[in-house]
C-alpha cells in the first residue's frame, strides 16, 4: 500500500534507492502490510519508518492497482499530522505542485495513480 501525501496543494514523491532496477525512479511512499495489520495501520507505520512523519489516512484512490503478477498496490490520500518528511529509506523526496506532477520519472506502476491523484489535489 502507498500514501498520496498532500500538503498545501502539493504531492509528496519519493525516489527509490533499491532494488537496482528501480533505483532512481519516483514512487508514492509506503510498503508491505505486516501480519495482523490493516492497510491503514501499515501505511501509518511505513510513513513513520520511511519518512519520520505521522499521517492521517483519508480516502482510498481507485481500487487495486496492478503491480507484478500476483501483487496489487492500494493507495490512500493522506495528510501530515506530525514531523517533516526526510528520506530515511529513499534517495530523495520532492513536493510537487500540480503543474510539476509529470516533471519526474515515476515508476511505471505509479504513473496511472498520479493521473488519478491529480484531480484530487485541492488548491494550495
Amino acid at each position: 500500500m502507498a500514501a498520496a501525501i498532500v500538503e498545501g496543494g502539493r504531492l509528496l514523491a519519493a525516489q527509490r534507492a533499491a532494488p537496482p532496477e528501480m533505483a532512481g525512479g519516483w514512487e508514492f511512499p509506503g510498503g508491505k502490510v505486516d501480519p495482523g495489520e490493516t492497510d491503514q495501520q501499515a501505511l501509518i507505520r511505513e510513513c513513520q519508518e520511511e519518512l519520520g512523519v505521522g499521517i492521517a489516512v483519508g480516502d482510498r484512490v481507485g481500487g487495486d492497482w496492478p503491480l507484478s503478477p500476483g501483487y496489487v498496490l492500494r493507495v490512500w490520500l493522506a495528510r501530515l499530522t506530525s514531523g517533516v518528511p526526510h528520506p530515511h529509506e529513499h534517495l530523495a523526496l520532492r513536493w510537487l505542485a500540480p503543474g510539476e506532477l509529470f516533471d519526474i520519472a515515476w515508476l511505471p506502476a505509479d504513473l496511472p495513480i498520479v493521473r488519478a491523484v491529480q484531480d484530487l489535489i485541492p488548491e494550495g
